[in-house]
This record gives structure tokens, sequence and C-alpha cells, in this order.
């Protein structure tokens, strides 16, 4: 019996969910066809007719992060500098959803850096996400809650602030739980805000 479009598509969730578990427990340096193939009890040979190569497999994870990372549930920005809290808010891991994005994102690190093109990619995203915020600093001074100053530099400090709570709170979780992050990010935020110039 031959296989339908049905069937093709429940087998391709199959295989990006077996990669997404990979990916959870491994990272993407245990990120591999064989890896992928035991979680989902498959062969390898099954997994090369959607992954031919391992940039292929590597390609779809990248892809599977953006989608998972974009659907997850975010706070509501608001506006001022209560929105740049809580843009800020959003990317750290705060739940155990978040926890497990953000160690993808920083195992992804590696082999971003290993590929050009890659590279390129990931100088594109984060920039798409300091100018995010950038608008966001905007909007706060306008309303003054934040001192006069560039917006793009004050982005680019507090987008660099996060990502690197980020990693302690990855490497060392117990001194970083989601409350002390928070607190973290509050008194970064306040001492944003008693600078006379960004």
């Amino acid at each position: 019996m031959p296989r339908t479009k049905g069937d093709h598509e429940a087998r391709r969730r199959d295989v990006s969910e077996a990669v997404w578990r990979v990916l959870a427990a491994h990272g993407f340096g245990g990120l591999t066809l064989r890896a992928v193939a035991a979680e989902l009890g498959a062969t390898t040979g099954l997994l090369t007719h959607y992954f031919p190569a391992k940039r292929d497999l590597v390609a779809h994870a990248l892809e599977l992060l953006d989608e998972r990372t974009a659907a997850r549930p975010r706070h509501a920005l608001g506006s001022g500098l209560s929105a740049v809290r809580t843009a800020l808010l959003n990317v750290l891991p705060l739940t155990a959803e978040a926890t497990v994005s953000s160690r993808i994102w920083v195992s992804s690190w590696d082999a971003a850096l290993a590929e050009p093109a890659l590279s390129a990619e990931y100088a594109v995203k984060y920039g798409r996400g300091r100018d995010k915020l950038r608008d966001l600093v905007a909007a706060a001074q306008e309303l003054g809650e934040l001192p006069p100053g560039d917006p793009a530099r004050a982005a680019a400090g507090a987008h660099s602030f996060v990502l690197g709570l980020v990693v302690q709170a990855l490497f060392d979780p117990g001194r970083f739980p989601p409350a002390h992050q928070t607190g973290l990010l509050d008194d970064y935020l306040a001492g944003l805000s008693a600078r006379p110039h960004l």
C-alpha cells in the first residue's frame, strides 16, 4: 500500500520531535543521525531520506529551534521601561521550557561559529533582537523613564547583560534561580534608569 502525504507529514513530525528530544538532552554537540535514529527507534537509513548530510540535520534543528522559540509563551510587552524589562525577562530561562530552549541556543553557538554562513545568520538574528530592544529603549526615553542618550548603545548593553545572565543561569542554576535572575535584571535596569547619560 503506497504511503500517503499524511503518512509522510506524520513521520516528519515524529522525526522533528526526536530531533528536539536529542537537542534537549545533548545539545548540538550530541546531534547525530545515529542519536536521532535511536530516539526515534528507526534506522539511520530512514533518516537519510530526510537529512542526506549532517548539515541538513543541523539546518532542520535550527529551524525547529526558531519555531519553538517563537511559539514559547511570553509576557505581553506593555510600554515604556516596563516593556524593556519584559522583553529582557522573555529571554531568561525562568521556566523549564525556557531553560531547555536556552540550553539548545547556547549549544548551537559552537555550530554557528564553525560555519561562516551560520555565523552571518546569527549576527543578523541577534542584530534584530538588539534593534527591537533599541526601539523599546527609545520609547522609554521619550516617556522620561530612561535618561536621554543613544538607545542603540543602551540596548546593546542590556542585550549583552541578559545573554550573559542566561549563561550563568544555565551553568549554575542553584545560584541563579528564576527569582535571583529577575532581581539581578531589576538591579541592572535600576542602574540604567539612574544614569545621567546612556
